[in-house]
């Protein structure tokens, strides 16, 4: 049997502070790994603007993934449109998916009229607490990049995940479509915070 070591970083603590250092992490193991791609969150784009400055001139393609239209308000896309431009001009890749994690059954859980948990909530809030928030999103991410053709199923990505806002924790995930959830690995936890 073989086995190999690599270097993890531990953040202190969780959150936006971390971005910077977490995009640098993400690129520097693919460019170890020779992955081409890397997935990051973006709610307003404040880190998708830091992921393309830090990532500019690299070889990586950078995919970011965004929340739905309507998430906070209905109607509303909360990504700056003219940012989105400039970035798809720039030749990144931008989604826009449901929470697969949560999406419909979101809806019934909240409800009054009919309560209760779900599975795939479970499976997230599990995520959440017991490693990192981020891990929730950076799983999220990949499998809505699949499920949108952005990214293939065979190869590894860089996906990162965040706490609120920002980013800052980085994994090497084997991507799978979300029907085919228990397919995906989460093959490296790069990055996390230590205390959450």
């Amino acid at each position: 049997m073989g086995y190999c070591t690599k270097k993890v970083y531990y953040f202190d603590k969780p959150g936006e502070a971390n971005t910077r250092d977490a995009i640098r992490i993400g690129a520097e193991r693919a460019q170890e790994l020779g992955i081409s791609t890397i997935l990051v969150p973006s709610t307003s784009g404040k880190t998708a603007r830091v992921a393309y400055e830090e990532l500019k001139g690299t070889p990586l393609h950078l995919v970011i993934v965004t929340h739905v239209v309507g998430f906070s308000n209905p109607g509303v896309w909360e990504f700056d449109a003219d940012l989105a431009a400039d970035l798809r001009k720039a030749g990144v890749t931008i989604i826009t998916g449901t929470h697969v994690l949560s999406g419909l059954e979101r809806a019934f859980s909240s409800s009054p009229k009919v309560g209760g948990g779900s599975r795939s909530e479970a499976v997230a809030e599990a995520f959440r607490r017991i490693i990192a928030v981020g891990l929730k999103v950076a799983v999220e991410c990949t499998l809505i990049a699949a499920d949108q053709g952005a990214i293939g199923v065979s190869d590894e990505v860089i996906a990162l995940g965040g706490t609120a806002s920002g980013v800052d924790t980085v994994c090497v995930i084997r991507p799978s479509h979300t029907q085919r959830f228990f397919d995906l690995q989460v093959r490296e936890i790069v990055a996390m915070p230590r205390d959450r």
